[in-house]
Protein backbone atom coordinates (compact mmCIF):
# COMPACT_ATOMS: atom_id res chain seq x y z
CA UNK A 1 0.00 0.00 0.00
CA UNK A 2 2.89 2.22 1.27
CA UNK A 3 4.09 1.36 -2.61
CA UNK A 4 1.27 2.73 -4.34
CA UNK A 5 0.62 5.83 -2.83
CA UNK A 6 4.39 6.57 -3.65
CA UNK A 7 3.96 6.03 -7.22
CA UNK A 8 0.55 8.18 -7.50
CA UNK A 9 2.19 11.17 -5.58
CA UNK A 10 5.14 11.06 -8.32
CA UNK A 11 2.68 10.64 -11.13
CA UNK A 12 0.55 13.87 -9.89
CA UNK A 13 4.21 15.86 -9.67
CA UNK A 14 4.95 14.94 -12.99
CA UNK A 15 1.68 15.93 -14.71
CA UNK A 16 1.59 19.33 -12.83
CA UNK A 17 5.13 20.45 -14.23
CA UNK A 18 4.14 19.22 -17.97
CA UNK A 19 0.53 21.63 -17.51
CA UNK A 20 3.14 24.05 -16.37
CA UNK A 21 5.59 23.62 -19.56
CA UNK A 22 2.59 24.67 -22.06
CA UNK A 23 1.73 27.44 -24.13
CA UNK A 24 -0.61 29.65 -23.01
CA UNK A 25 -3.50 29.05 -25.51
CA UNK A 26 -6.52 31.06 -26.03
CA UNK A 27 -8.17 28.35 -26.99
CA UNK A 28 -7.37 26.60 -23.43
CA UNK A 29 -8.90 30.03 -21.42
CA UNK A 30 -12.21 29.36 -23.13
CA UNK A 31 -12.39 31.73 -26.35
CA UNK A 32 -11.12 30.72 -29.94
CA UNK A 33 -12.73 34.62 -31.69
CA UNK A 34 -9.86 36.52 -29.34
CA UNK A 35 -6.84 37.94 -32.57
CA UNK A 36 -9.47 36.09 -35.34
CA UNK A 37 -12.21 38.89 -35.39
CA UNK A 38 -12.18 41.62 -38.33
CA UNK A 39 -11.71 44.91 -37.37
CA UNK A 40 -14.50 46.96 -38.89
CA UNK A 41 -15.18 51.05 -39.40
CA UNK A 42 -18.11 52.72 -39.69
CA UNK A 43 -18.79 54.43 -42.61
CA UNK A 44 -22.17 55.27 -42.26
CA UNK A 45 -23.24 58.81 -42.39
CA UNK A 46 -22.45 62.33 -44.57
CA UNK A 47 -19.98 63.17 -45.96
CA UNK A 48 -17.55 65.95 -48.01
CA UNK A 49 -14.60 66.23 -49.64
CA UNK A 50 -12.53 67.77 -51.96
CA UNK A 51 -10.24 66.26 -55.26
CA UNK A 52 -8.25 66.41 -58.23
CA UNK A 53 -6.80 64.62 -61.25
CA UNK A 54 -6.61 63.87 -64.98
CA UNK A 55 -8.87 63.75 -67.65
CA UNK A 56 -8.15 62.70 -71.10
CA UNK A 57 -10.89 64.25 -73.34
CA UNK A 58 -12.07 62.13 -76.49
CA UNK A 59 -14.53 63.10 -79.06
CA UNK A 60 -15.97 61.93 -82.16
CA UNK A 61 -16.44 64.84 -84.42
CA UNK A 62 -16.88 62.57 -87.23
CA UNK A 63 -20.66 63.67 -88.43
CA UNK A 64 -20.30 67.13 -86.61
CA UNK A 65 -20.61 68.63 -89.84
CA UNK A 66 -23.48 66.57 -91.29
CA UNK A 67 -26.30 68.93 -90.79
CA UNK A 68 -24.61 72.17 -91.87
CA UNK A 69 -23.71 70.25 -94.95
CA UNK A 70 -27.53 68.46 -95.66
CA UNK A 71 -28.70 72.26 -95.11
CA UNK A 72 -26.67 73.85 -97.86
CA UNK A 73 -27.41 70.55 -100.51
CA UNK A 74 -31.44 70.69 -99.30
CA UNK A 75 -33.63 69.83 -102.18
CA UNK A 76 -30.76 68.88 -104.62
CA UNK A 77 -29.40 66.31 -106.12
CA UNK A 78 -26.33 66.39 -104.16
CA UNK A 79 -27.52 65.64 -101.10
CA UNK A 80 -27.87 62.15 -101.46
CA UNK A 81 -24.01 61.72 -101.97
CA UNK A 82 -22.65 64.28 -99.71
CA UNK A 83 -24.63 63.11 -96.62
CA UNK A 84 -22.59 60.21 -96.26
CA UNK A 85 -19.01 62.28 -96.20
CA UNK A 86 -16.74 62.17 -93.30
CA UNK A 87 -14.58 65.30 -93.17
CA UNK A 88 -13.47 64.96 -89.49
CA UNK A 89 -12.20 62.48 -87.18
CA UNK A 90 -12.36 61.70 -83.43
CA UNK A 91 -9.56 63.58 -81.57
CA UNK A 92 -8.70 63.74 -78.36
CA UNK A 93 -7.25 66.10 -75.46
CA UNK A 94 -6.27 66.03 -71.94
CA UNK A 95 -5.65 68.38 -69.38
CA UNK A 96 -6.65 68.27 -65.58
CA UNK A 97 -9.47 68.26 -63.21
CA UNK A 98 -10.97 69.44 -59.58
CA UNK A 99 -13.91 69.91 -58.15
CA UNK A 100 -15.52 68.62 -54.33
CA UNK A 101 -18.35 66.21 -53.44
CA UNK A 102 -21.12 65.22 -50.83
CA UNK A 103 -22.78 62.30 -49.78
CA UNK A 104 -24.53 59.85 -47.67
CA UNK A 105 -23.52 56.37 -46.93
CA UNK A 106 -25.82 54.13 -45.27
CA UNK A 107 -24.51 50.52 -43.75
CA UNK A 108 -25.77 47.12 -43.21
CA UNK A 109 -23.05 44.57 -41.79
CA UNK A 110 -20.51 44.55 -44.26
CA UNK A 111 -22.68 46.43 -47.22
CA UNK A 112 -22.21 49.82 -47.67
CA UNK A 113 -24.78 51.68 -50.50
CA UNK A 114 -24.86 55.58 -50.19
CA UNK A 115 -25.90 58.62 -52.99
CA UNK A 116 -23.29 61.18 -54.09
CA UNK A 117 -23.14 64.18 -55.55
CA UNK A 118 -20.02 65.95 -57.93
CA UNK A 119 -18.91 68.53 -59.29
CA UNK A 120 -15.76 68.75 -61.50
CA UNK A 121 -14.08 71.87 -63.57
CA UNK A 122 -11.76 71.07 -66.39
CA UNK A 123 -8.69 72.96 -66.90
CA UNK A 124 -9.02 74.25 -70.81
CA UNK A 125 -10.00 70.36 -71.97
CA UNK A 126 -10.59 71.15 -75.97
CA UNK A 127 -10.68 69.49 -78.71
CA UNK A 128 -10.90 69.96 -82.43
CA UNK A 129 -10.72 68.13 -85.77
CA UNK A 130 -10.51 70.14 -89.26
CA UNK A 131 -10.90 68.24 -92.77
CA UNK A 132 -11.15 68.21 -96.51
CA UNK A 133 -12.72 66.10 -99.12
CA UNK A 134 -13.12 66.75 -102.49
CA UNK A 135 -14.90 64.32 -105.11
CA UNK A 136 -16.60 64.36 -108.66
CA UNK A 137 -19.79 63.24 -108.08
CA UNK A 138 -21.26 61.82 -112.14
CA UNK A 139 -24.48 61.45 -112.33
CA UNK A 140 -26.57 61.32 -109.09
CA UNK A 141 -29.64 60.37 -108.21
CA UNK A 142 -32.62 62.54 -109.64
CA UNK A 143 -30.34 64.46 -111.74
CA UNK A 144 -32.31 65.44 -115.19
CA UNK A 145 -29.63 66.05 -117.98
CA UNK A 146 -29.51 66.02 -122.02
CA UNK A 147 -28.69 62.57 -123.50
CA UNK A 148 -25.91 62.19 -124.54
CA UNK A 149 -24.45 64.47 -121.83
CA UNK A 150 -22.66 63.49 -118.71
CA UNK A 151 -23.03 65.88 -115.60
CA UNK A 152 -19.81 66.27 -113.63
CA UNK A 153 -20.38 67.99 -110.06
CA UNK A 154 -17.41 68.94 -108.81
CA UNK A 155 -18.13 69.18 -105.07
CA UNK A 156 -14.98 70.07 -102.56
CA UNK A 157 -16.08 70.40 -98.55
CA UNK A 158 -13.88 72.01 -96.07
CA UNK A 159 -14.86 71.38 -92.47
CA UNK A 160 -13.97 72.12 -89.23
CA UNK A 161 -15.36 71.69 -85.56
CA UNK A 162 -14.12 71.69 -81.63
CA UNK A 163 -15.63 70.80 -78.05
CA UNK A 164 -14.35 72.56 -74.88
CA UNK A 165 -15.73 70.63 -71.52
CA UNK A 166 -16.21 73.40 -68.70
CA UNK A 167 -17.25 71.97 -65.96
CA UNK A 168 -20.02 69.06 -64.79
CA UNK A 169 -21.76 67.63 -61.78
CA UNK A 170 -22.76 63.81 -61.53
CA UNK A 171 -25.03 62.38 -59.15
CA UNK A 172 -23.89 58.21 -58.52
CA UNK A 173 -25.13 55.64 -57.05
CA UNK A 174 -22.41 54.09 -54.89
CA UNK A 175 -22.21 50.06 -53.76
CA UNK A 176 -19.42 49.33 -51.50
CA UNK A 177 -17.91 46.80 -49.00
CA UNK A 178 -16.87 47.13 -45.43
CA UNK A 179 -13.55 45.98 -45.41
CA UNK A 180 -11.95 47.48 -42.32
CA UNK A 181 -9.89 50.65 -43.10
CA UNK A 182 -10.56 50.11 -46.41
CA UNK A 183 -14.08 50.35 -48.32
CA UNK A 184 -13.85 49.84 -52.31
CA UNK A 185 -17.14 50.81 -53.86
CA UNK A 186 -18.51 51.05 -57.65
CA UNK A 187 -20.96 53.44 -58.74
CA UNK A 188 -23.31 54.89 -61.52
CA UNK A 189 -25.74 57.70 -62.07
CA UNK A 190 -26.18 60.46 -64.34
CA UNK A 191 -24.37 63.02 -65.63
CA UNK A 192 -24.66 67.04 -66.47
CA UNK A 193 -21.82 68.69 -68.54
CA UNK A 194 -21.30 72.44 -69.99
CA UNK A 195 -19.66 73.00 -73.09
CA UNK A 196 -19.22 75.24 -75.90
CA UNK A 197 -19.54 73.14 -79.38
CA UNK A 198 -18.54 74.84 -82.53
CA UNK A 199 -18.35 73.70 -86.63
CA UNK A 200 -18.46 75.22 -89.78
CA UNK A 201 -18.13 74.11 -93.42
CA UNK A 202 -17.70 75.58 -96.62
CA UNK A 203 -19.01 74.15 -100.04
CA UNK A 204 -17.76 74.47 -103.75
CA UNK A 205 -19.34 73.31 -106.44
CA UNK A 206 -18.62 72.84 -110.21
CA UNK A 207 -20.44 71.55 -113.17
CA UNK A 208 -18.94 70.57 -115.79
CA UNK A 209 -21.37 68.85 -118.66
CA UNK A 210 -19.22 66.43 -121.31
CA UNK A 211 -21.14 65.42 -124.35
CA UNK A 212 -20.39 62.21 -126.20
CA UNK A 213 -20.91 62.35 -129.85
CA UNK A 214 -20.07 60.00 -132.57
CA UNK A 215 -17.11 60.79 -135.66
CA UNK A 216 -17.18 60.11 -139.06
CA UNK A 217 -16.53 56.76 -138.59
CA UNK A 218 -18.88 56.04 -135.65
CA UNK A 219 -16.40 56.21 -133.00
CA UNK A 220 -18.07 57.98 -129.85
CA UNK A 221 -15.80 60.99 -128.78
CA UNK A 222 -16.48 62.93 -125.52
CA UNK A 223 -16.04 66.70 -125.27
CA UNK A 224 -15.52 68.12 -121.90
CA UNK A 225 -17.57 70.93 -121.62
CA UNK A 226 -16.60 74.31 -119.55
CA UNK A 227 -17.24 74.25 -115.64
CA UNK A 228 -19.75 76.27 -114.59
CA UNK A 229 -20.12 77.59 -111.09
CA UNK A 230 -23.35 76.83 -109.19
CA UNK A 231 -23.66 79.70 -106.39
CA UNK A 232 -26.56 77.90 -105.02
CA UNK A 233 -24.86 75.31 -102.93
CA UNK A 234 -21.83 76.79 -102.71
CA UNK A 235 -21.65 78.77 -99.35
CA UNK A 236 -20.26 78.65 -95.89
CA UNK A 237 -22.24 77.15 -92.84
CA UNK A 238 -21.37 77.39 -89.19
CA UNK A 239 -22.56 77.30 -85.91
CA UNK A 240 -21.48 77.72 -82.05
CA UNK A 241 -23.41 77.02 -79.05
CA UNK A 242 -22.07 78.69 -75.81
CA UNK A 243 -22.59 77.31 -72.51
CA UNK A 244 -24.83 74.44 -73.47
CA UNK A 245 -25.51 72.13 -71.22
CA UNK A 246 -25.50 68.30 -72.34
CA UNK A 247 -26.88 65.57 -70.09
CA UNK A 248 -24.85 62.28 -69.93
CA UNK A 249 -23.93 59.05 -67.80
CA UNK A 250 -21.28 58.13 -65.58
CA UNK A 251 -19.87 54.93 -63.87
CA UNK A 252 -16.05 53.57 -62.54
CA UNK A 253 -14.76 52.32 -59.14
CA UNK A 254 -13.25 53.62 -56.69
CA UNK A 255 -11.70 52.91 -52.74
CA UNK A 256 -11.91 55.04 -49.62
CA UNK A 257 -9.45 54.64 -46.81
CA UNK A 258 -9.99 55.52 -43.26
CA UNK A 259 -6.68 57.69 -42.37
CA UNK A 260 -8.12 58.68 -38.79
CA UNK A 261 -11.88 58.86 -37.39
CA UNK A 262 -13.61 60.35 -39.81
CA UNK A 263 -10.92 61.33 -42.10
CA UNK A 264 -10.36 59.19 -45.06
CA UNK A 265 -8.48 59.15 -48.40
CA UNK A 266 -10.16 58.09 -52.00
CA UNK A 267 -8.39 57.11 -55.26
CA UNK A 268 -11.20 57.00 -58.30
CA UNK A 269 -11.83 56.17 -62.07
CA UNK A 270 -14.75 57.58 -63.71
CA UNK A 271 -16.02 56.68 -67.35
CA UNK A 272 -18.42 59.62 -68.45
CA UNK A 273 -20.31 59.68 -72.14
CA UNK A 274 -22.35 62.54 -73.14
CA UNK A 275 -25.49 62.92 -75.30
CA UNK A 276 -24.09 64.02 -79.21
CA UNK A 277 -24.74 67.90 -79.26
CA UNK A 278 -24.43 69.24 -82.61
CA UNK A 279 -23.63 65.60 -83.65
CA UNK A 280 -20.53 65.93 -81.96
CA UNK A 281 -20.15 63.58 -79.29
CA UNK A 282 -17.67 63.72 -76.02
CA UNK A 283 -16.53 60.99 -73.80
CA UNK A 284 -14.31 61.46 -70.93
CA UNK A 285 -11.98 59.26 -69.12
CA UNK A 286 -11.57 60.77 -65.15
CA UNK A 287 -8.77 59.39 -62.80
CA UNK A 288 -8.84 61.44 -59.69
CA UNK A 289 -7.10 61.10 -55.80
CA UNK A 290 -9.48 62.65 -53.31
CA UNK A 291 -9.53 63.93 -49.22
CA UNK A 292 -12.72 63.66 -47.11
CA UNK A 293 -14.39 63.89 -43.66
CA UNK A 294 -17.36 61.72 -42.36
CA UNK A 295 -19.58 62.91 -39.69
Amino acid sequence: MRGLLLAAAMLGTVSAAQAADMPDLPILRGSVTDGLSKTTHNWDGFYVGGNFGYTTDSTDFTRSVAGLTNYIFRDSVLQGPTSTWSLLNTNTAQGTNFGGFVGRNWQWYDAVVGLEGTYTYFNNIKASSSGYNSLDIVNPPGDVHPTGVTDHYLTTLTGSAAAQVKDMITLRGRVGWDGGDFMPYMFAGAAVGRMDVSRTVTSDVWLRQDATVSDGNGNAITIPGTPQHIDAQSQTQGQHKGNAFVAGWTAGIGLEYCIWNGLFARVEYEYVRFSPVMNTQVTLNNARLGLGYKF
